[in-house]
């Protein structure tokens, strides 16, 4: 038997993560990923600015992670595109709260306005599919936040996920880049 593509593993994750966010009851789903871990604070400077991600309907929500960082002081960022074939950079976010300075991006996705300040986030929080308990990552396929990571090393860079998108194993590549934690609503791996 032959173990499956990232293509298969793409379409399996994304399933089991719609049926997981679909059972959950609302006031569970308003509840997780409300603020981030002791371990994971622990890890982050005062200063450091945060890259998060605007989630899509059923990933791991950030917004609460957001507003909790700017409420602490950080700056926020989130991935900006100029085009669908442009790199990803990111670009300040200021408004957590009622995402006046999002625009839509070329991938559907809300992100901040194309003369937004340009951001190195030293602390990255990334969206996944799938993730390993030695933390290798499953995305959605376009490489950017791998290409990202190669091209800007951050302090810490951080999985959200649902406990249903563990898996035992991945198949990697060479430009795939392991994350240094993956916080669950039930565990975070890594940060010891």
């Amino acid at each position: 038997m032959t173990a499956p593509t990232k293509s298969d593993l793409r379409r399996a994750l994304r399933a089991a993560r719609r049926a997981h966010v679909a059972a959950l009851p609302e006031t569970v789903h308003a509840l997780v990923f409300h603020r981030p871990p002791a371990a994971l604070l622990a890890r982050i400077g005062d200063e450091a600015v945060i890259g998060l991600y605007h989630a899509a309907p059923d990933e791991a929500p950030s917004a609460a992670y957001a507003r909790f960082f700017l409420e602490a002081g950080h700056t926020i960022a989130l991935p900006h595109f100029s085009a669908r074939t442009a790199a990803m950079c990111f670009r300040r976010h200021t408004d957590p709260y009622g995402e006046s300075d999002l625009v839509p991006g070329p991938f559907g996705v809300l992100q901040p306005a194309a003369d937004a300040e340009a951001l190195v986030p030293d602390v990255l929080i990334v969206p996944l599919l799938g993730f390993t308990p030695s933390l290798m990552r499953l995305g959605q396929g376009g490489g950017h936040y791998d290409r990202w990571i190669a091209e800007h090393p951050p302090r810490l860079a951080v999985g959200l996920a649902w406990d249903v998108q563990l898996c035992e194993a991945l198949p990697t590549e060479p430009h795939d880049r392991p994350l240094d934690a993956v916080v669950t609503p039930t565990r975070v791996y890594g940060l010891d």
